[in-house]
């Protein structure tokens, strides 16, 4: 499995990204080209004891920043001879030397880069990104959640099919139950989009159990849950906030007193385990489903556990022949099924 790390896209780059990529070298041993500005790369791999043959370094002396927006942008992730290290990745997947592109980079930046470079798999307009939630009982894949402010609701169609096609391949779930994120479980409820969407995935094929509120998305009663990617970021954000301001809280009440350090000594082992389970870092970056190309996002403030997380989300998709599967069901899916407008009319 060859894997493209973009060296230069966390905040504190490209420090993570190249303990993660010693780490994922002694692991699995797979080819990794980290992608950066090759001398300085070799340096700070060197205080590090240096590389191993299986990683080799791919020069790119420019980067896609955090403030790099509009035209600016496009510029860097459309031009042909575009020298950042997401463009000269993307290249490498494009050209076939590679299986997946991971970056810890600017959101934007990622999909434009890809979109132009690689293109979108046949039959879908909009890629999204899809993460995994902790809900009751285990994960929910939860998609858009930041690649699309607006949508329609054809675009959220597609996001329903791809997310049940990555929860059969990767994460091996028989026929996903399939939710749309609304203000309520009737079938009337939600905003414009929300009600046009659902008779859209109502006659799409796939298991959809309706409307979902917050409740149900974190009591686990889907296994996929489908909005737009402003609402979606909104969801993902204030969760992962939610989270920490528990966790902190809990930890602030059990060194209060000695009976309650005795009392967390005591669970300790829950505790631990359920860090694991709330930490965005052990799920490492997205993917950017649609693209016809394997690419993954992870955050900005990502650390080297995150980074090789990360490795590990692109290895298992790759294993499970993703790309190929999303683009047969889509085919399948989306075929012969009628937009809203003629959802409407009819």
């Amino acid at each position: 499995m060859r894997i493209v790390l973009d060296a230069m896209g966390s905040d504190h780059c490209p420090q993570p990204e190249l303990e993660a990529t010693l780490q994922a070298a002694q692991e699995w041993g797979d080819p990794i080209f980290l992608v950066g500005p090759i001398d300085q790369l070799k340096s700070q791999l060197e205080t590090l004891g240096g590389a191993p043959p299986s990683v080799q370094l791919v020069d790119a002396q420019e980067t896609i920043t955090m403030n790099d927006k509009g035209l600016k942008l496009a510029l860097k992730a459309k031009k042909r001879d575009s020298k950042t290290s997401m463009a000269v990745g993307i290249d490498l997947l494009k050209n076939g030397e590679a299986d997946a592109f991971v970056t810890a980079g600017n959101t934007g930046g990622a999909l434009a880069t890809a979109f132009f470079r690689l293109g979108t798999l046949k039959g879908v307009e909009r890629p999204a990104l899809a993460t995994l939630v902790p809900v009751k009982d285990g994960f929910c894949t939860l998609l858009d959640i930041g690649a699309n402010p607006d949508c329609k609701p054809e675009h959220l169609l597609q996001f329903a099919v791809m997310g049940s096609v990555y929860s059969q391949t990767v994460r091996a779930l028989n026929d996903p139950r399939i939710g749309l994120l609304s203000n309520g479980e009737e079938a009337g409820k939600g905003n414009q989009l929300v009600r046009e969407t659902f008779p859209l995935l109502e006659n799409s094929g796939l298991n959809f159990i309706g409307n979902v509120e917050g409740k149900e998305l974190f009591g686990g009663e889907a296994d996929v849950v489908v909005t737009d990617g402003f609402t979606g970021n909104v969801l993902m954000k204030g969760s992962e906030a939610v989270a920490k301001l528990l966790t902190d809280i809990l930890k602030e009440e059990l060194m209060a007193s000695a009976r309650s350090k005795i009392g967390a000594l005591l669970a300790k082992p829950a505790f631990a385990s359920l860090k694991i389970k709330l930490d965005p870092d052990e799920i490492g970056a997205a993917p950017l489903l649609g693209i016809n190309g394997l690419v993954f996002v992870g955050h900005g403030r990502s650390n080297a556990r995150a980074i090789l997380s990360a490795i590990r989300t692109a290895r298992n998709a790759i294993e499970a022949d993703l790309l190929t599967a999303l683009s047969a069901a889509i085919q399948v899916r989306l075929a012969n099924m009628p937009s809203s407008e003629e959802q409407a009319s009819a």
